[in-house]
């Protein structure tokens, strides 16, 4: 394994189990090391997105929670913790919306990888999906900005590292259902 998918791993690992580890980890050693250890990890694979084919809009997302991180630890350690699922919702929605202007949608980017040449009826799909998923971003975002604020942290934990992801499995499951279903009836309009 390259040194740089290693890294990919580890910041997706990290990224899932965040809510349970900074629960912990707040605990045991403090908010500080928590901002810390994540700052540099989000700068790390900020770092690495520059160097490789990662969307310019994604990577300077990771380089922005970071800076957000650390700007709202300056004056609440605990919440700067707390609003990392918020900040990277918000670097996601930016992300996301950013490609629906200055096309290609980030979803047709992803379809292009599997499908090079995606047909015109694929294109008006992957934009739809990829307003879908703006919404769904400013909507979990909005919750996971709520839970920071105001819910304790078992709330938090709760919503940031479980139910969030059920909603987001729920959204990539049914788009893989109605995938097909797109796909024919534009085959015979």
């Amino acid at each position: 394994m390259r040194k740089a998918d290693a890294l990919t791993a580890v910041f997706v690992v990290v990224s899932i189990l965040y809510p349970l580890g900074a629960a912990f980890a707040v605990r045991a050693f403090g908010p500080l090391w928590v901002v810390a250890a994540l700052c540099v990890l989000l700068l790390a694979r900020g770092a690495l997105g520059l160097k490789r084919q990662i969307p310019l809009a994604l990577t300077y997302g990771l380089i922005a929670v970071a800076a957000g991180i650390a700007l709202v630890a300056i004056f609440d350690r605990a919440l700067s913790v707390r609003l990392y699922p918020a900040l990277m919702n918000a670097a996601m929605l930016a992300a996301f919306a950013q490609t629906l202007w200055r096309g290609p949608s980030m979803i047709e980017r992803f379809a292009r990888l599997m499908e090079p040449n995606l047909p015109e009826s694929g294109v008006r799909y992957t934009r739809i999906v990829t307003w879908i998923w703006v919404a769904f971003f400013a909507i979990n975002g909005a919750i996971a900005i709520w839970t920071a604020i105001y819910a304790d942290w078992s709330t938090w934990t709760l919503y940031n590292g479980l139910i969030a992801y059920i909603a987001m499995g729920v959204l990539f499951a049914g788009e893989w259902v109605v995938r097909p279903f797109a796909r024919r009836a534009a085959k015979n309009a």
